[in-house]
């Protein structure tokens, strides 16, 4: 679905609602991943045992991306593989790679994009690997994909973490999202047929929840894949403090998001309290927003407060200081999310460039313009962009510039600081 369609939809159905399988069988082991020839349903299903090896290729399977538009030719994998979760426990994420069939013709090897996508909602179904190859169609990103294999690069594109059957993904979660991205540009030289260089410049690129979860791997870059010659970042639409979105998404129109961010950030930390706390709206809700994808999440969920999910009607400053089994509370957990902090730690070492709708109705702009501030009061080399467009709009307004950008930064071309 393209954006304006998904604009329409979202639109009409918000307008709406506010006025009135098969058996599992084990996924294949590492070696099993020499040949591409996983089914379908193994590269979604959890591994026994995952590998303590980061960007493993565990499984994958040849695919066709029929919803990535124009008559591009490439080929593409579905691939499984290894990453880490925020505690450091190997986990595995699904993700697809794209690769153009004409060869390179710039200088050294074919650059690779790791992308991750905007938000798409919690159910199985809304996986972006899913959407692409045409499983459903709501996705709204195939343009972003198509523009970078007509540049020539390869994409690996991540579903992010919690895709994979029987699991939640996890919405949000800063440290989960960056490695899944990181460790998806060490697997895709691995996938068989790929002809990708482990030594080929790595740019890092999402919008929105992908925004946010690309600045995350920009800061973690240095420390958890250093081997990785990453040469820059573009981000848009950045949910830098999840507090500040919370309090602008509660009770509106985008309320729906909230709730993925609660179930999302719960999923990654178990230890915080979430089902103990909610009556029965609260767990209906935590149902319907785990089998919709973004159209329906936003619909069913618009107009809602925390209060109306929980026993005490908590606020959100209340829900902040409920505190998990291992001792840390929401807020702590939350704050930990938080982009351009300690960036002294997470060291940026290549440019960034950053941009907003300036119409943003869904991230406040304030949270997005102070994340650009950290970075240049950081010596973070940061490019800056504001577009006429809303949320949904600015990501497809982005796309020529954001790959253009990228483009200078594989050529070594010196980087525009708008600090």
């Amino acid at each position: 679905m393209k954006r304006s369609a998904l604009v329409a939809v979202v639109v009409t159905a918000l307008v709406a609602a506010l006025l009135s399988g098969g058996l599992l069988s084990e996924a294949p082991r590492a070696s099993a991943a020499a040949a591409c020839t996983a089914t379908g349903q193994q590269v979604y299903t959890p591994p026994t045992t995952v590998t303590a090896t980061p960007g493993t290729v565990l499984a994958c399977r040849s695919v066709t991306l029929s919803q990535v538009p124009g008559a591009i030719a490439m080929s593409a994998w579905k691939v499984l593989h290894s990453s880490t979760d925020n505690q450091g426990r190997p986990v595995a994420v699904s993700g697809t790679l794209a690769v153009p069939r004409a060869p390179w013709t710039g200088t050294g090897a074919r650059p690779v994009v790791a992308f991750h996508p905007g938000t798409l909602g919690l159910g199985p179904q809304c996986a972006f690997s899913k959407q692409l190859a045409g499983a459903f169609q709501d996705e709204y990103e195939g343009d972003n994909i198509a523009a970078l294999l007509r540049a020539g690069y390869a994409v690996a594109a991540t579903d992010g973490p919690g895709y994979l059957d029987g699991q939640t993904h996890r919405y949000v979660a800063g440290t989960d999202s960056g490695h899944a991205l990181l460790d998806f540009a060490r697997a895709a030289p691995a996938v068989p047929g790929s002809g990708l260089s482990r030594q080929a410049p790595i740019g890092l690129w999402g919008y929105s929840e992908g925004g946010a979860a690309s600045l995350w791997a920009a800061q973690l870059a240095a420390g958890y894949a250093p081997e990785l010659n990453v040469v820059g970042d573009a981000s848009g639409g950045i949910p830098g403090d999840l507090k500040q979105v919370a309090a602008a998404l509660d009770g509106g129109a985008f309320s729906g998001f909230l709730a993925d961010a609660a179930i999302g950030i719960q999923a990654a930390h178990p230890a915080l309290p979430l089902d103990a706390l909610l009556n029965d709206q609260g767990r209906e809700a935590v149902r319907t927003a785990k089998s919709v994808c973004v159209a329906g999440t936003v619909t069913a969920l618009a107009g809602r407060s925390i209060r109306d999910f929980t026993t005490a009607g908590l606020t959100l400053d209340q829900l902040y200081r409920q505190r998990g089994s291992d001792g840390r509370t929401w807020g702590q957990v939350l704050d930990a999310q938080k982009l351009g902090v300690n960036l002294a730690a997470h060291r940026i070492t290549f440019p960034v460039l950053q941009y907003r709708g300036a119409l943003d109705e869904v991230i406040p702009t304030a949270t997005e313009d102070a994340v650009r501030t950290a970075y240049c009061a950081a010596g973070v080399r940061t490019g800056w962009k504001v577009y006429p467009g809303d949320h949904l709009l600015t990501d497809n307004q982005a796309v020529g510039d954001v790959v253009s950008w990228l483009g200078d930064r594989f050529a070594g071309r010196p980087a525009r600081d708008d600090c």
